[in-house]
């Protein structure tokens, strides 16, 4: 467009100079400062909204019209559709992209249209302190509508910008994860991590490479596809190398968006704290015999436990039991470097290879833990039980204690079987009788509460000096996990009930009963192994538990005990109550592990302030916050949940990956119309056999029985079959197995048309890391 000459200029209507901004107030106020009257400009300013901010009326406009016109002829202001912005700099809001994470965690968008010359500027995801803007979480791959500002103290390889997302507007799904493979020419392969992916390779030209190195994990975006070859694609983040240790669970870090990098504002606030002393209304408790209890490659320590018969005569045979947590809202404050952190992380994820911890380890594995003999702050609820079992009355006390002992389950129930130890020896009359003798007590109350008794034996994977599994366990159920997974309970209703009287906000660990599309497929299930689910007109977790007694000793038992899990709605946090389906309670909350959970944290705060127990309560929340802070944390374990499980899947196919060709015992998991899902009975893998492989004839999916069912021979295929199980093929990176079924080679090969068979297996459900998901 040429520049307006003086000729034009003259022809237009002559407007007094005071009318008009000046060229520098022009410039200004589109960069974002107020007009001479205050007037803020909005995220896009428009010709309309600089006449109106200067007061420019009438046949003024066609000068300011010029003036502006001018400013774009000399570069100063660039040239956007509708809004106006400074040249080179981006506008107040942008579609963007969310491209990489800056060596802090912390997330960076680039801009999707960028025509200046030079490379696009990258701009700093600036995160809420608690969601109060209500904030959409992004991961890495999605494009979002952001409001940005110009950093003018941004210095080197800082990004130019800082930006709040508005929106997420899409996931870029195109993008994927896989591991690259690099040629002596500088091209690549690329072989996607991901299970279901349709595309096994992916060809990476040189120039799309970047600077991606062998072994690496890279993100990836597919070019234009050709129709013949294998598909190319571009490298656009290298993550890490995959043979580096701990190599496997960084694989469900990046694909599942996990920070693992905490900010060095959280990391200084963590290594300046310093241990709490105990002065008023702290209580000194460091007297009392408190232990821990605990596996014994625990690295924290948060709960502790006591108990000892009520000397109340009007309570006989009754307990005082003592359930004492770490104090961590003595040292993370609300709106803090290290709050925002464990907010965004919502719960520490655990690997095989590693821990991903909520908080830093000066807080989790130092000042917080609670180890023997040291001075530490606590929250700790005493509580009155009956004979039967029955709470009778708590009360919550921020103390001082010192723990008198650090015990593994196994080292605990070793010594009530009569095998003590030097550590636990001079304990056993004095602390673990009573704590025995309490859990003997609340066994009664529990047993006429009759919560949902689900038997899941937890593998625990064994991995080597270098990362990779060694072996598979499956650690025995004791008394001990289930003494400590009661008291865990106990305590978690006594804040719920504490905090509800007090009318405070909390949140509640909330589970609904199951949906009755997932209660219809349980009993059509059921019924394809002739057990009947008798139920009334409300579903009751006693209705499973029956169910459950039925097959157990049973070859189907844990497959039974596996879809009765399935069809049960997941636990989540919430800030209203509609009560634990699974425990069968009316209300409860997570108050046992604040090292680990941020809602333990947040109850926490809300018993500190609802009872005057001195500082670290929690802040007035507006409307709205505590129900985002919920979802939040919901959605984060659901994540934590999913990568935990790719992890194990990816340590066992490469495991495997040695074994192709190997037979094993196995049983149909899972049964589709493309094939079987087996699981191994040595390792619990999962794996898939394709419908096509299952012999020299069609098999037909009849859904009534779950069954796939030769067409010619009648050989039928069920849920809960024990098979053999040929290893055909293992994608460690992908986590996925496929096998073939090997006939003849089983003592219970698979039965005919219309042959039926109840088998199944037993014991109770396990607390996991002490009923972590519950």
């Amino acid at each position: 467009m040429p520049k307006s000459s003086p000729s034009r200029r003259a022809a237009a209507p002559a407007a007094p100079r005071d009318a008009l901004p000046s060229r520098e107030e022009l410039i200004a106020f589109i960069a974002g400062a107020p007009a001479p009257n205050g007037e803020k400009p909005p995220a896009r300013v428009t010709k309309r909204d600089i006449a109106r901010a200067f007061g420019v009326k009438g046949e003024a406009k066609s000068e300011l019209k010029l003036l502006i016109k001018d400013l774009q002829n000399e570069g100063a202001i660039g040239r956007g559709r509708k809004a106006l912005q400074i040249q080179g700099r981006l506008p107040a809001i942008v579609v963007a992209d969310v491209a990489e994470r800056d060596r802090d965690g912390e997330l960076v968008a680039k801009p999707v249209e960028w025509d200046e010359d030079g490379p696009p500027p990258r701009i700093l995801i600036r995160r809420s302190r608690v969601r109060r803007d209500n904030a959409p979480a992004p991961g890495l791959g999605a494009r979002v509508l952001m409001r940005v500002e110009f950093n003018p103290d941004a210095t080197g390889t800082e990004p130019a910008y800082l930006g709040r997302v508005v929106k997420i507007l899409e996931k870029l799904k195109a993008r994927m994860f896989a591991v690259f493979r690099k040629a002596e020419d500088g091209s690549g392969r690329a072989l996607p991590v991901e299970k279901r992916s349709a595309q096994r390779e992916f060809f990476v030209p040189a120039a799309f490479a970047e600077k991606a190195e062998d072994g690496d994990l890279v993100a990836i975006e597919p070019l234009r596809a050709s129709r013949l070859g294998v598909p190319s694609a571009r490298v656009v983040e290298s993550i890490g190398s995959v043979k580096s240790e701990k190599a496997v669970s960084l694989i469900a870090l990046a694909q599942h968006h996990i920070p693992f990098v905490f900010s060095p504002a959280a990391l200084k606030e963590a290594e300046t704290a310093r241990p709490v002393r105990l002065q008023s209304p702290r209580e000194d408790w460091r007297s009392l015999p408190l232990v821990t209890i605990d596996p014994p490659d625990a690295k924290d320590h948060d709960d502790a436990v006591h108990a000892a018969p009520d000397p109340d005569p009007a309570n006989p045979g009754g307990f005082v039991v003592t359930v004492a947590i770490a104090d961590v809202a003595a040292y993370v404050r609300p709106g803090s470097a290290l709050d925002r952190d464990a907010l965004e992380r919502g719960n520490s994820v655990y690997f095989p290879d590693r821990v991903v911890p909520m908080l830093p380890e000066r807080i989790s594995n130092d000042l917080c833990s609670l180890k023997p003999a040291e001075d530490r702050p606590a929250l700790a609820v005493r509580m009155i039980l009956g004979a039967d079992g029955r709470k009778r009355s708590h009360r919550f006390h921020r103390v001082m204690m010192r723990s008198a002992a650090r015990l593994s389950y196994e080292q605990a129930q070793a010594a009530i079987d009569g095998r003590p130890d030097d550590t636990t020896a001079p304990l056993l009359e004095t602390v673990l009788k009573p704590l025995y003798a309490a859990h003997a007590a609340i066994k009664i109350e529990r047993d006429r509460r009759d919560p949902l008794d689900l038997d899941l034996p937890e593998r625990k994977l064994v991995l080597d000096t270098e990362g990779r599994l060694a072996g598979v366990r499956w650690p025995e159920r004791l008394e001990a996990h289930r003494l400590i997974e009661e008291f865990m309970i106990l305590a978690n209703v006594a804040a719920a009930e504490t905090l509800e009287a007090q009318h405070s906000p909390l949140l509640y660990r909330a589970h609904d009963s199951p949906s009755v599309e997932k209660l219809n497929d349980l009993i059509e299930f059921l019924g394809t192994i002739g057990v009947k689910l008798a139920k009334g007109d409300r579903v009751r977790p006693s209705h499973f538990n029956g169910v459950l007694s039925r097959v157990r000793g049973q070859g189907v038992e844990a497959l039974v005990n596996e879809v009765v899990l399935r069809a049960q709605a997941q636990a989540e946090y919430s800030h209203e109550n509609y009560g634990h389906f699974g425990l069968n309670l009316r209300r409860y909350a997570h108050f046992t592990s604040p090292i680990r959970r941020y809602a333990d944290l947040v109850v926490h705060r809300a018993l500190v302030r609802a009872l005057g127990l001195g500082d670290g309560g929690l802040q007035d929340m507006r409307s709205g916050e505590l129900a985002q802070v919920a979802e939040h944390i919901s959605a984060a374990e659901r994540r934590a949940m999913a990568a935990e499980r790719e992890t194990v899947d990816r340590l066992v196919a490469a495991h495997l990956a040695d074994r192709v060709g190997a037979v094993f015992d196995a049983r149909v998991a899972g049964v589709t119309r493309v094939g079987l899902f087996v699981k191994l009975a040595e390792t619990g893998a999962d794996g898939f056999v394709p419908a096509a492989t299952l012999g020299d004839e069609y098999f037909r999916f009849e859904e009534g029985i779950r069954a796939l069912v030769g067409t010619r021979s009648g050989v039928t295929y069920r849920l809960g079959d024990a098979v053999r199980a040929r290893l055909v093929e293992a994608a460690p990176f992908a986590g996925a197995l496929r096998f073939e079924i090997v006939a003849g080679e089983t003592d219970e090969p698979p039965p005919r048309r219309g042959a039926r068979r109840v088998r199944s297996d037993p014991r109770e459900g396990r607390p996991g890391r002490k009923g972590a998901r519950r």
